[in-house]
Protein backbone atom coordinates (compact mmCIF):
# COMPACT_ATOMS: atom_id res chain seq x y z
CA UNK A 1 0.00 0.00 0.00
CA UNK A 2 3.00 2.32 0.41
CA UNK A 3 3.29 2.39 -3.38
CA UNK A 4 -0.37 3.35 -3.74
CA UNK A 5 0.10 6.21 -1.28
CA UNK A 6 2.97 7.53 -3.36
CA UNK A 7 0.85 7.26 -6.48
CA UNK A 8 -2.08 9.08 -4.85
CA UNK A 9 0.17 11.99 -3.83
CA UNK A 10 1.60 12.22 -7.32
CA UNK A 11 -1.80 12.32 -8.95
CA UNK A 12 -3.07 14.99 -6.56
CA UNK A 13 -0.02 17.11 -7.38
CA UNK A 14 -0.87 17.11 -11.08
CA UNK A 15 -4.60 17.88 -10.61
CA UNK A 16 -4.00 21.53 -11.33
CA UNK A 17 -2.50 20.81 -14.75
CA UNK A 18 -4.63 17.86 -15.85
CA UNK A 19 -8.02 17.94 -17.51
CA UNK A 20 -10.91 15.61 -18.11
CA UNK A 21 -14.60 16.03 -17.51
CA UNK A 22 -18.07 14.64 -17.59
CA UNK A 23 -19.92 17.92 -18.23
CA UNK A 24 -19.54 21.69 -18.04
CA UNK A 25 -21.56 22.09 -14.83
CA UNK A 26 -19.12 19.98 -12.80
CA UNK A 27 -15.92 20.29 -14.80
CA UNK A 28 -13.76 18.22 -12.48
CA UNK A 29 -14.00 14.48 -11.90
CA UNK A 30 -12.00 12.10 -9.74
CA UNK A 31 -12.25 8.31 -9.92
CA UNK A 32 -10.68 5.46 -8.00
CA UNK A 33 -11.05 1.72 -7.87
CA UNK A 34 -9.31 -1.49 -8.93
CA UNK A 35 -7.43 -2.30 -12.11
CA UNK A 36 -6.48 -5.54 -13.85
CA UNK A 37 -3.50 -6.09 -16.20
CA UNK A 38 -3.66 -8.80 -18.92
CA UNK A 39 -0.48 -9.64 -20.89
CA UNK A 40 -2.08 -12.11 -23.27
CA UNK A 41 -2.18 -9.43 -25.95
CA UNK A 42 1.62 -9.70 -26.35
CA UNK A 43 2.00 -13.47 -25.89
CA UNK A 44 1.95 -14.32 -29.61
CA UNK A 45 0.70 -17.63 -30.87
CA UNK A 46 -0.38 -19.60 -33.90
CA UNK A 47 -3.74 -17.88 -34.06
CA UNK A 48 -2.28 -14.51 -34.88
CA UNK A 49 -3.23 -11.06 -33.64
CA UNK A 50 -6.98 -11.71 -33.33
CA UNK A 51 -6.39 -14.83 -31.29
CA UNK A 52 -4.03 -12.99 -28.96
CA UNK A 53 -6.36 -10.12 -28.30
CA UNK A 54 -9.85 -11.58 -28.38
CA UNK A 55 -9.74 -15.34 -27.77
CA UNK A 56 -9.80 -15.04 -23.96
CA UNK A 57 -10.82 -11.49 -23.10
CA UNK A 58 -12.45 -12.42 -19.77
CA UNK A 59 -10.20 -15.26 -18.59
CA UNK A 60 -9.81 -13.55 -15.24
CA UNK A 61 -8.52 -16.47 -13.24
CA UNK A 62 -5.66 -17.44 -15.59
CA UNK A 63 -4.68 -14.20 -17.26
CA UNK A 64 -5.62 -11.17 -15.15
CA UNK A 65 -3.39 -9.57 -12.55
CA UNK A 66 -5.52 -7.93 -9.87
CA UNK A 67 -4.38 -6.14 -6.71
CA UNK A 68 -7.22 -6.59 -4.19
CA UNK A 69 -7.31 -2.95 -3.07
CA UNK A 70 -7.75 0.52 -4.45
CA UNK A 71 -5.20 0.40 -7.24
CA UNK A 72 -5.91 3.30 -9.58
CA UNK A 73 -6.74 6.98 -9.27
CA UNK A 74 -7.67 9.41 -12.05
CA UNK A 75 -8.30 13.12 -12.22
CA UNK A 76 -10.05 14.71 -15.19
CA UNK A 77 -11.51 17.94 -16.48
CA UNK A 78 -14.07 18.80 -19.13
CA UNK A 79 -12.78 20.90 -22.05
CA UNK A 80 -15.98 21.27 -24.12
CA UNK A 81 -17.81 19.68 -27.05
CA UNK A 82 -18.06 16.33 -25.18
CA UNK A 83 -14.26 16.10 -24.87
CA UNK A 84 -12.31 15.73 -21.66
CA UNK A 85 -8.65 15.15 -20.85
CA UNK A 86 -7.16 13.60 -17.78
CA UNK A 87 -4.38 11.80 -15.98
CA UNK A 88 -4.50 8.35 -14.39
CA UNK A 89 -2.09 6.60 -12.10
CA UNK A 90 -2.24 2.89 -11.33
CA UNK A 91 -0.35 0.27 -9.35
CA UNK A 92 -0.50 -3.53 -9.60
CA UNK A 93 1.44 -6.67 -8.72
CA UNK A 94 2.22 -8.94 -11.68
CA UNK A 95 2.22 -12.64 -10.93
CA UNK A 96 0.77 -13.83 -14.27
CA UNK A 97 2.38 -13.31 -17.67
CA UNK A 98 0.96 -15.29 -20.60
CA UNK A 99 3.73 -16.86 -22.76
CA UNK A 100 4.07 -18.88 -25.97
CA UNK A 101 7.28 -20.69 -26.89
CA UNK A 102 6.80 -20.61 -30.67
CA UNK A 103 5.87 -24.25 -31.04
CA UNK A 104 2.68 -24.46 -33.17
CA UNK A 105 1.63 -27.51 -31.25
CA UNK A 106 2.15 -25.85 -27.93
CA UNK A 107 -0.66 -23.81 -26.37
CA UNK A 108 -0.14 -20.69 -24.33
CA UNK A 109 1.06 -20.99 -20.78
CA UNK A 110 1.32 -18.70 -17.78
CA UNK A 111 4.46 -17.92 -15.80
CA UNK A 112 4.96 -16.16 -12.48
CA UNK A 113 7.70 -13.56 -12.94
CA UNK A 114 8.13 -13.18 -9.20
CA UNK A 115 5.51 -10.65 -8.14
CA UNK A 116 6.81 -7.74 -10.19
CA UNK A 117 5.45 -4.33 -9.17
CA UNK A 118 3.60 -2.50 -11.90
CA UNK A 119 3.23 1.31 -12.00
CA UNK A 120 1.52 3.26 -14.76
CA UNK A 121 0.97 6.90 -15.40
CA UNK A 122 -1.26 7.68 -18.38
CA UNK A 123 -2.79 10.71 -20.00
CA UNK A 124 -5.79 10.51 -22.29
CA UNK A 125 -8.30 12.43 -24.35
CA UNK A 126 -11.83 11.09 -23.96
CA UNK A 127 -14.98 11.62 -26.03
CA UNK A 128 -18.35 10.99 -24.39
CA UNK A 129 -21.39 9.85 -26.37
CA UNK A 130 -23.88 10.55 -23.56
CA UNK A 131 -25.23 13.76 -25.08
CA UNK A 132 -25.47 12.18 -28.52
CA UNK A 133 -27.65 9.34 -27.23
CA UNK A 134 -29.55 11.84 -25.05
CA UNK A 135 -29.12 9.84 -21.87
CA UNK A 136 -28.61 11.05 -18.33
CA UNK A 137 -27.55 7.65 -16.97
CA UNK A 138 -25.58 5.70 -19.58
CA UNK A 139 -22.33 7.32 -20.64
CA UNK A 140 -20.33 5.38 -23.30
CA UNK A 141 -16.96 6.78 -24.38
CA UNK A 142 -13.77 6.26 -26.37
CA UNK A 143 -10.34 7.46 -25.37
CA UNK A 144 -6.85 7.88 -26.84
CA UNK A 145 -3.59 8.79 -25.19
CA UNK A 146 -0.22 7.64 -24.05
CA UNK A 147 1.68 6.82 -20.91
CA UNK A 148 4.67 5.33 -19.23
CA UNK A 149 4.86 1.99 -17.48
CA UNK A 150 7.29 0.78 -14.82
CA UNK A 151 7.50 -3.03 -14.58
CA UNK A 152 10.09 -4.37 -12.17
CA UNK A 153 13.38 -2.85 -13.22
CA UNK A 154 12.10 -2.12 -16.73
CA UNK A 155 10.19 0.90 -18.01
CA UNK A 156 8.67 1.78 -21.37
CA UNK A 157 6.28 4.11 -23.11
CA UNK A 158 2.91 3.15 -24.50
CA UNK A 159 0.32 4.42 -26.94
CA UNK A 160 -3.14 3.83 -25.54
CA UNK A 161 -6.61 3.35 -27.00
CA UNK A 162 -9.74 2.14 -25.30
CA UNK A 163 -13.39 2.41 -24.45
CA UNK A 164 -15.41 3.08 -21.32
CA UNK A 165 -18.92 2.90 -19.93
CA UNK A 166 -20.11 4.90 -16.95
CA UNK A 167 -23.43 4.48 -15.17
CA UNK A 168 -24.43 7.66 -13.33
CA UNK A 169 -26.36 6.92 -10.14
CA UNK A 170 -26.84 10.63 -9.49
CA UNK A 171 -25.74 13.77 -11.26
CA UNK A 172 -22.40 13.59 -9.50
CA UNK A 173 -21.70 9.91 -8.65
CA UNK A 174 -21.29 6.99 -11.02
CA UNK A 175 -19.76 3.56 -11.66
CA UNK A 176 -16.95 3.76 -14.24
CA UNK A 177 -15.80 0.76 -16.27
CA UNK A 178 -13.02 1.01 -18.86
CA UNK A 179 -10.60 -1.09 -20.86
CA UNK A 180 -7.42 0.18 -22.51
CA UNK A 181 -4.99 -1.45 -24.91
CA UNK A 182 -1.45 -0.18 -24.28
CA UNK A 183 0.91 -0.67 -27.21
CA UNK A 184 4.45 -0.84 -25.79
CA UNK A 185 7.57 0.71 -27.29
CA UNK A 186 11.07 0.16 -25.99
CA UNK A 187 14.13 -2.12 -26.06
CA UNK A 188 14.34 -5.87 -26.55
CA UNK A 189 13.81 -6.32 -22.84
CA UNK A 190 11.31 -9.22 -22.53
CA UNK A 191 9.35 -7.25 -19.95
CA UNK A 192 8.61 -4.47 -22.43
CA UNK A 193 5.26 -5.89 -23.38
CA UNK A 194 2.00 -4.55 -24.81
CA UNK A 195 -0.92 -5.30 -22.56
CA UNK A 196 -4.54 -4.56 -21.71
CA UNK A 197 -5.57 -2.75 -18.56
CA UNK A 198 -9.13 -2.87 -17.24
CA UNK A 199 -10.51 -0.59 -14.50
CA UNK A 200 -13.65 -0.51 -12.38
CA UNK A 201 -14.27 2.25 -9.89
CA UNK A 202 -16.37 5.03 -8.48
CA UNK A 203 -16.30 8.43 -10.16
CA UNK A 204 -17.25 11.75 -8.57
CA UNK A 205 -17.93 14.96 -10.48
CA UNK A 206 -17.43 18.27 -8.73
CA UNK A 207 -16.52 21.91 -9.23
CA UNK A 208 -19.93 23.30 -10.16
CA UNK A 209 -20.82 26.59 -8.45
CA UNK A 210 -24.33 27.22 -7.11
CA UNK A 211 -24.19 30.48 -5.15
CA UNK A 212 -27.85 30.58 -4.15
CA UNK A 213 -28.09 26.85 -3.40
CA UNK A 214 -31.17 26.27 -5.56
CA UNK A 215 -29.75 23.30 -7.45
CA UNK A 216 -29.10 25.30 -10.63
CA UNK A 217 -25.44 25.97 -11.36
CA UNK A 218 -24.42 29.60 -11.67
CA UNK A 219 -23.43 29.25 -15.32
CA UNK A 220 -27.01 28.16 -16.15
CA UNK A 221 -28.72 30.28 -13.46
CA UNK A 222 -30.45 33.40 -14.77
CA UNK A 223 -30.73 34.57 -11.14
CA UNK A 224 -27.52 33.20 -9.57
CA UNK A 225 -27.81 35.13 -6.30
CA UNK A 226 -31.51 34.43 -5.62
CA UNK A 227 -32.80 30.91 -5.02
CA UNK A 228 -35.30 29.84 -7.66
CA UNK A 229 -36.70 26.94 -9.62
CA UNK A 230 -35.07 24.74 -12.26
CA UNK A 231 -37.94 25.21 -14.69
CA UNK A 232 -37.30 28.96 -14.58
CA UNK A 233 -33.52 28.66 -15.00
CA UNK A 234 -32.97 29.31 -11.31
CA UNK A 235 -35.20 32.37 -11.01
CA UNK A 236 -37.85 32.64 -8.26
CA UNK A 237 -41.63 32.65 -8.61
CA UNK A 238 -42.72 33.88 -5.18
CA UNK A 239 -46.47 33.68 -5.76
CA UNK A 240 -46.33 30.37 -7.64
CA UNK A 241 -48.33 31.59 -10.62
CA UNK A 242 -45.87 30.31 -13.22
CA UNK A 243 -44.38 33.73 -13.95
CA UNK A 244 -40.90 34.53 -12.71
CA UNK A 245 -40.68 37.47 -10.34
CA UNK A 246 -38.59 39.59 -12.72
CA UNK A 247 -41.41 39.47 -15.30
CA UNK A 248 -44.25 39.50 -12.75
CA UNK A 249 -45.88 42.89 -12.19
CA UNK A 250 -47.46 41.47 -9.01
CA UNK A 251 -44.77 39.06 -7.73
CA UNK A 252 -46.35 38.44 -4.33
CA UNK A 253 -49.92 37.79 -5.54
CA UNK A 254 -50.79 34.97 -7.94
CA UNK A 255 -52.21 36.23 -11.20
CA UNK A 256 -52.59 35.66 -14.92
CA UNK A 257 -49.89 35.49 -17.57
CA UNK A 258 -52.00 37.72 -19.84
CA UNK A 259 -51.90 40.42 -17.14
CA UNK A 260 -48.18 40.03 -16.38
CA UNK A 261 -48.87 37.97 -13.28
CA UNK A 262 -51.45 40.26 -11.68
CA UNK A 263 -54.86 39.05 -10.41
CA UNK A 264 -58.25 39.90 -11.92
CA UNK A 265 -61.00 38.88 -9.47
CA UNK A 266 -63.93 39.81 -11.71
CA UNK A 267 -62.38 38.46 -14.91
CA UNK A 268 -62.87 41.62 -16.95
CA UNK A 269 -59.28 41.87 -18.15
CA UNK A 270 -58.38 44.75 -15.82
CA UNK A 271 -55.99 43.97 -12.96
CA UNK A 272 -57.40 44.38 -9.48
CA UNK A 273 -54.83 47.08 -8.72
CA UNK A 274 -56.09 49.17 -11.65
CA UNK A 275 -59.76 48.18 -11.37
CA UNK A 276 -62.01 50.83 -9.82
CA UNK A 277 -64.71 48.12 -9.51
CA UNK A 278 -62.65 44.97 -8.75
CA UNK A 279 -65.67 42.83 -7.84
CA UNK A 280 -67.83 43.73 -10.85
CA UNK A 281 -66.89 42.91 -14.43
CA UNK A 282 -66.64 46.07 -16.46
CA UNK A 283 -64.88 47.82 -19.31
CA UNK A 284 -61.19 48.59 -19.60
CA UNK A 285 -62.07 52.07 -20.89
CA UNK A 286 -63.91 52.72 -17.61
CA UNK A 287 -61.19 51.27 -15.37
CA UNK A 288 -63.01 47.97 -15.01
CA UNK A 289 -66.42 49.41 -14.03
CA UNK A 290 -69.72 48.39 -15.68
CA UNK A 291 -71.85 50.67 -17.86
CA UNK A 292 -75.40 49.24 -18.03
CA UNK A 293 -76.81 51.85 -20.42
CA UNK A 294 -73.64 51.93 -22.54
CA UNK A 295 -73.43 55.71 -22.52
CA UNK A 296 -69.76 55.83 -21.62
CA UNK A 297 -70.42 56.80 -17.99
CA UNK A 298 -69.64 54.15 -15.36
CA UNK A 299 -72.68 53.06 -13.37
CA UNK A 300 -71.07 54.25 -10.14
CA UNK A 301 -70.85 57.78 -11.58
CA UNK A 302 -74.08 57.66 -13.63
CA UNK A 303 -77.09 59.44 -12.12
CA UNK A 304 -79.27 57.68 -14.69
CA UNK A 305 -77.56 54.24 -14.95
CA UNK A 306 -80.38 52.62 -16.94
CA UNK A 307 -80.91 55.48 -19.41
CA UNK A 308 -78.17 56.60 -21.73
CA UNK A 309 -77.03 60.16 -21.37
CA UNK A 310 -73.93 62.29 -21.94
CA UNK A 311 -71.06 62.51 -19.51
CA UNK A 312 -71.55 66.28 -19.35
CA UNK A 313 -74.96 65.68 -17.78
CA UNK A 314 -73.77 62.96 -15.35
CA UNK A 315 -75.04 60.18 -17.61
CA UNK A 316 -78.57 61.50 -17.84
CA UNK A 317 -80.25 62.57 -21.08
CA UNK A 318 -80.59 66.29 -21.75
CA UNK A 319 -84.12 67.69 -21.23
CA UNK A 320 -86.29 68.06 -24.34
CA UNK A 321 -89.29 70.16 -23.34
CA UNK A 322 -91.07 69.96 -26.70
CA UNK A 323 -90.23 66.26 -27.18
CA UNK A 324 -89.00 66.82 -30.70
CA UNK A 325 -85.77 64.84 -30.21
CA UNK A 326 -83.63 67.96 -30.01
CA UNK A 327 -82.29 68.65 -26.52
CA UNK A 328 -83.29 72.00 -25.08
CA UNK A 329 -79.67 73.09 -24.98
CA UNK A 330 -79.45 72.65 -28.76
CA UNK A 331 -83.06 73.59 -29.56
CA UNK A 332 -83.58 77.08 -30.95
CA UNK A 333 -87.29 76.56 -30.22
CA UNK A 334 -87.30 74.50 -26.99
CA UNK A 335 -91.03 74.92 -26.44
CA UNK A 336 -92.14 74.26 -30.03
CA UNK A 337 -91.44 70.94 -31.72
CA UNK A 338 -89.43 71.00 -34.88
CA UNK A 339 -86.99 68.89 -36.88
CA UNK A 340 -83.32 68.59 -35.92
CA UNK A 341 -82.43 69.82 -39.41
CA UNK A 342 -83.97 73.16 -38.44
CA UNK A 343 -82.39 73.21 -34.94
CA UNK A 344 -85.60 72.01 -33.32
CA UNK A 345 -87.76 74.72 -34.79
CA UNK A 346 -90.71 74.15 -37.13
CA UNK A 347 -90.29 74.88 -40.79
CA UNK A 348 -92.13 78.03 -41.96
CA UNK A 349 -95.24 76.86 -43.83
CA UNK A 350 -97.14 78.60 -46.61
CA UNK A 351 -100.12 78.92 -44.29
CA UNK A 352 -97.98 80.71 -41.70
CA UNK A 353 -96.63 83.11 -44.31
CA UNK A 354 -100.12 83.82 -45.61
CA UNK A 355 -101.24 84.62 -42.06
CA UNK A 356 -98.28 86.96 -41.53
CA UNK A 357 -98.90 88.74 -44.81
CA UNK A 358 -102.61 89.09 -44.08
CA UNK A 359 -101.93 90.75 -40.73
CA UNK A 360 -99.25 93.02 -42.19
CA UNK A 361 -101.54 94.32 -44.97
CA UNK A 362 -104.06 95.67 -42.46
CA UNK A 363 -101.52 97.79 -40.62
CA UNK A 364 -102.40 101.35 -41.68
CA UNK A 365 -100.43 104.56 -41.16
CA UNK A 366 -101.45 108.17 -40.83
CA UNK A 367 -101.15 110.08 -44.10
CA UNK A 368 -97.59 111.17 -44.75
CA UNK A 369 -96.44 109.69 -41.42
CA UNK A 370 -95.01 106.46 -39.96
CA UNK A 371 -97.47 106.35 -37.06
CA UNK A 372 -100.16 103.70 -36.90
CA UNK A 373 -103.67 104.86 -37.84
CA UNK A 374 -106.24 102.37 -36.59
CA UNK A 375 -106.83 101.07 -33.07
CA UNK A 376 -106.67 97.41 -34.09
CA UNK A 377 -103.04 97.61 -35.26
CA UNK A 378 -101.63 96.44 -31.87
CA UNK A 379 -103.76 93.29 -32.08
CA UNK A 380 -102.43 92.59 -35.54
CA UNK A 381 -98.86 93.12 -34.34
CA UNK A 382 -99.51 90.77 -31.40
CA UNK A 383 -100.72 88.10 -33.83
CA UNK A 384 -97.65 88.55 -36.01
CA UNK A 385 -95.31 88.28 -32.99
CA UNK A 386 -97.05 85.08 -31.84
CA UNK A 387 -96.49 83.53 -35.25
CA UNK A 388 -92.86 84.66 -35.50
CA UNK A 389 -92.00 83.16 -32.11
CA UNK A 390 -92.71 79.73 -33.54
CA UNK A 391 -89.92 80.24 -36.05
CA UNK A 392 -87.12 81.56 -33.86
CA UNK A 393 -84.35 80.40 -36.20
CA UNK A 394 -85.87 81.88 -39.36
CA UNK A 395 -85.25 85.39 -40.64
CA UNK A 396 -87.95 87.70 -41.96
CA UNK A 397 -87.93 90.92 -43.98
CA UNK A 398 -90.40 93.76 -43.27
CA UNK A 399 -91.03 95.77 -46.46
CA UNK A 400 -92.50 99.29 -46.56
CA UNK A 401 -94.35 100.73 -49.64
CA UNK A 402 -96.14 104.05 -50.49
CA UNK A 403 -98.43 105.47 -53.17
CA UNK A 404 -97.19 107.97 -55.73
CA UNK A 405 -98.26 111.16 -53.93
CA UNK A 406 -95.27 113.27 -53.02
CA UNK A 407 -91.71 113.17 -54.28
CA UNK A 408 -89.77 109.98 -54.82
CA UNK A 409 -87.25 110.92 -52.12
CA UNK A 410 -89.95 111.67 -49.58
CA UNK A 411 -91.75 108.43 -50.36
CA UNK A 412 -88.53 106.42 -50.07
CA UNK A 413 -87.82 107.78 -46.58
CA UNK A 414 -91.44 107.33 -45.57
CA UNK A 415 -91.46 103.65 -46.68
CA UNK A 416 -88.27 102.97 -44.73
CA UNK A 417 -89.68 104.63 -41.62
CA UNK A 418 -92.94 102.68 -41.82
CA UNK A 419 -91.08 99.32 -42.25
CA UNK A 420 -88.86 100.21 -39.29
CA UNK A 421 -91.94 101.08 -37.21
CA UNK A 422 -93.39 97.60 -37.76
CA UNK A 423 -90.01 95.99 -37.02
CA UNK A 424 -89.60 97.93 -33.77
CA UNK A 425 -93.12 97.06 -32.68
CA UNK A 426 -92.30 93.34 -33.15
CA UNK A 427 -89.00 93.74 -31.29
CA UNK A 428 -90.93 95.22 -28.40
CA UNK A 429 -93.03 92.04 -28.40
CA UNK A 430 -90.00 89.77 -27.87
CA UNK A 431 -88.82 88.99 -31.37
CA UNK A 432 -85.01 88.84 -31.69
CA UNK A 433 -83.42 91.65 -33.66
CA UNK A 434 -81.27 89.04 -35.44
CA UNK A 435 -84.42 87.54 -36.94
CA UNK A 436 -85.88 90.74 -38.39
CA UNK A 437 -84.76 93.14 -41.08
CA UNK A 438 -86.61 96.08 -42.63
CA UNK A 439 -86.39 97.80 -45.97
CA UNK A 440 -88.31 100.58 -47.78
CA UNK A 441 -89.13 100.58 -51.52
CA UNK A 442 -90.97 103.92 -51.70
CA UNK A 443 -93.47 104.07 -54.58
CA UNK A 444 -91.41 101.74 -56.81
CA UNK A 445 -93.42 98.51 -56.26
CA UNK A 446 -97.19 99.34 -56.52
CA UNK A 447 -99.71 96.52 -56.40
CA UNK A 448 -102.53 98.66 -57.91
CA UNK A 449 -103.05 101.86 -59.84
CA UNK A 450 -102.18 105.19 -58.24
CA UNK A 451 -104.94 106.99 -60.28
CA UNK A 452 -107.70 106.09 -57.88
CA UNK A 453 -108.09 106.53 -54.19
CA UNK A 454 -108.76 102.80 -53.77
CA UNK A 455 -105.64 101.88 -55.68
CA UNK A 456 -103.50 104.30 -53.70
CA UNK A 457 -104.82 102.75 -50.47
CA UNK A 458 -103.66 99.31 -51.61
CA UNK A 459 -100.21 100.67 -52.48
CA UNK A 460 -99.75 102.18 -48.99
CA UNK A 461 -98.80 98.90 -47.28
CA UNK A 462 -96.30 96.75 -45.37
CA UNK A 463 -95.42 93.16 -46.27
CA UNK A 464 -93.56 90.32 -44.54
CA UNK A 465 -91.31 87.92 -46.49
CA UNK A 466 -89.19 84.90 -45.44
CA UNK A 467 -85.45 85.35 -45.95
CA UNK A 468 -84.10 82.07 -47.33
Amino acid sequence: MKHLNKLFVAVMMVMGISSHAQDSNNPWAIAFGVNAVDFRTSAGGPGGWLDDHFSQPFNVKENWNILPSVSYLSVSRYVGSNFSVGLQGSVNKIDKIVMWDGNPSQDHYVINPGDLMYYGIDGNVKYSFMNLIKSKVIDPSLHLGGGYTFLGDSSFGTVNAGAGLTFWFTENVGLALATTYKKAFGTSDPLVRSHAQHTAGIVFKFGGKDTDGDGVYDKDDACPEVAGLKQFNGCPDTDGDGIIDSEDACPEVAGLASLKGCPDADGDGVTDAEDACPNEAGLASLKGCPDADKDGVADKDDKCPTVAGPKENAGCPWPDSDKDGVADKDDACPEVAGPASNKGCPEVTEEAMDALKSQARFIYFNSGKSTFKTADVPKRLDAMAALLKNYANSEFLIEGHTDSDGSDAFNQKLSEARAAAVKNALLDRGISSSKLKSVGYGESMPVSTNKTAAGKALNRRTEVKLIK
